[in-house]
């Protein structure tokens, strides 16, 4: 009796075993690390357009594109938080879409940036989230849940 309870525990421990490792590969620590940042940075950026305590997010809206929303760029970047928002809770809940999701997004910014004199470093920097996203998604294939 006690040979089929070791034999049935088996099975068990190598589960355990597995899971065990699998949690501590490097892969999925990165996929966790990564997704938490993308679930944080549009979800505190977003709100921020509401509240503007991290920065003035209306100078980041090229003249071209107030224009062309008849002088509502305000009004525009309320929209875009909100956005940021929803992409950020969709990193969360189904990294394996929202994190191509954010890289188009970020794409967006960097052109909308790069229409603005003076801030091609911050459109630098957008470009290293955009691979940061693009890598996540990488690797949502393989670890986010189904």
């Amino acid at each position: 009796m006690s040979a089929t309870k070791s034999f049935d525990a088996v099975p068990a421990d190598l589960a355990r075993e597995r899971a065990a490792s699998e949690s501590a590969s490097p892969a999925r620590q990165a996929f966790r690390i990564l997704q938490f940042g993308f679930v944080v940075a549009p979800i505190v950026a977003g709100l921020d357009k509401f509240f503007h305590l991290l920065t003035d997010w209306n100078q980041y809206l090229p003249s071209v594109v107030n224009d062309l929303t008849g002088g509502r760029g305000p009004t525009l970047m309320l929209v875009v938080g909100v956005i940021e928002v929803v992409a950020g809770i969709g990193v969360l809940l189904k990294p394996r879409i929202f994190s191509y999701v954010v890289a188009a997004w970020l794409a967006v910014i960097i052109v909308n940036l790069l229409l603005i004199p003076g801030f091609y470093d911050i459109a630098l920097r957008d470009f290293g989230l955009l691979l940061g996203a693009l890598a996540l998604g990488r690797l949502s294939s393989e670890y986010a849940s189904r």
